[in-house]
């Protein structure tokens, strides 16, 4: 496939997605609704809990903004990821979609595009509304950490996010690694710091890379840290995509091979 083709899907996607949206737009309203009735009440919350609360060395209020903000993406960005082959198997289209010619890979990549690229501008809207609007100050935030921090972040969510599309497609589960990653929020370091669990609890949080993430990703915006003081979270990030990335690929093709030899791929 060439580099064109490969663009010409890309805006296909990205005006299939802006019409969507327009047509839409009631929902995109009362989603930024919802962004800004969530962004008040943690403002709320972290004026009923003082500054005296400085987790990480930041106000409690933007610690929240992002934490919650940046997971929240990830998450829903997997979701995304699972609903568009869920969607597939309901309408009969994903065994058709997986016989075309665009290979498997492309297809990760653009669904994983589709995915993420809605959810981008809510959590740019979240990030807008809870740092600018309230007027949080920003210490010489380092854009280059936060390019790679998010970079790296990106491509772990999509490594799960075809981990569960993956499920999905063979055995109808996919919405357990939801569950999974939906359930560990308390020790990703979302809404209060690691630091405050037992010493089991933080070993365990050490090795999810959400947590990292969310440290990276402070550290970058809000502490305006170097790229040399984030490289521990750099680094545990970039061994999680080298492991996660060419894991879930050769899962996915795998499910593939095994439903395109069973002739189960429509199965719903």
């Amino acid at each position: 496939m060439t580099r064109v083709s490969l663009a010409e899907k890309l805006v296909a996607i990205i005006r299939r997605d802006v019409l969507t949206t327009v047509r839409y737009r009631n929902g995109f309203l009362l989603s930024a609704v919802g962004v800004l009735a969530e962004v008040v009440a943690f403002r709320y919350l972290a004026r009923a809990i003082g500054p005296a609360f400085r987790p990480e060395g930041v106000d409690y209020f933007p610690f929240l903004i992002v934490g919650s903000g940046f997971y929240t993406f990830l998450i829903t960005g997997v979701q995304a990821f699972l609903s568009t082959v869920q969607e597939a198997q309901q309408t009969g289209t994903l065994e058709v979609l997986l016989t075309t010619a665009t290979p498997a890979p492309v297809l990760i990549f653009l669904s994983a595009f589709s995915a993420f690229a809605g959810k981008l501008v809510n959590l740019a809207l979240f990030l807008v509304v809870g740092l600018l609007l309230f007027r949080v100050p920003l210490l010489h935030p380092d854009l280059v950490g936060v390019g790679l921090i998010f970079a790296l972040s990106l491509a772990v969510a999509v490594a799960m996010g075809v981990f569960a599309a993956a499920l999905q497609i063979a055995v109808q589960k996919g919405s357990a690694v939801i569950w999974v990653l939906g359930s560990v929020w308390f020790l990703t370091g979302t809404l209060f710091p690691v630091g405050t669990l037992p010493a089991p609890l933080r070993w365990a949080a050490w090795w999810i890379p959400v947590t990292h993430s969310l440290t990276g990703m402070r550290g970058a915006l809000l502490l305006g840290k170097s790229t040399r003081e984030l490289a521990p979270e750099i680094l545990w990030l970039s061994v999680a995509v080298l492991v996660l990335i060419p894991a879930s690929l050769a899962f996915f093709a795998w499910v593939l091979r095994r439903g395109r030899r069973e002739g189960t791929l429509s199965a719903y």
